[in-house]
């Protein structure tokens, strides 16, 4: 199993549940062939650009490991999520 660490943006006007059930939601992708070590929720910040005419995101990282189709899938989902701004998925090396 590879460690990642993934970050994603999500739209700030989204209500508190709605937010919590699409955490969930990417958690529950993750936990399918893989573990989650941490969850890292930054809450709302300004973008450094406006994305869709907003200029505020709900930030979210997570550090996992699992196999290498998980962060495909992963990658699948957030693409075709209306909530989710902008993602970024990184293998972390060990040293």
């Amino acid at each position: 199993m590879r460690k990642y660490e993934v970050m994603f943006i999500l739209k700030s006007n989204l209500e508190e549940e709605q937010r919590k059930q699409v955490v969930e939601k990417f958690k529950g992708i993750i936990e399918t062939n893989g573990e989650i070590e941490k969850v890292d929720e930054w809450g709302n910040r300004k973008l450094a650009y406006p994305i869709e005419k907003l200029n505020e995101g709900y930030y979210v990282i997570m550090n996992f490991k699992a196999d290498k189709d998980v962060p495909k899938e992963l990658d699948r989902n957030f693409r075709i999520s209306d909530v989710v701004l902008r993602h970024l998925i990184v293998n972390i090396e060990e040293k």
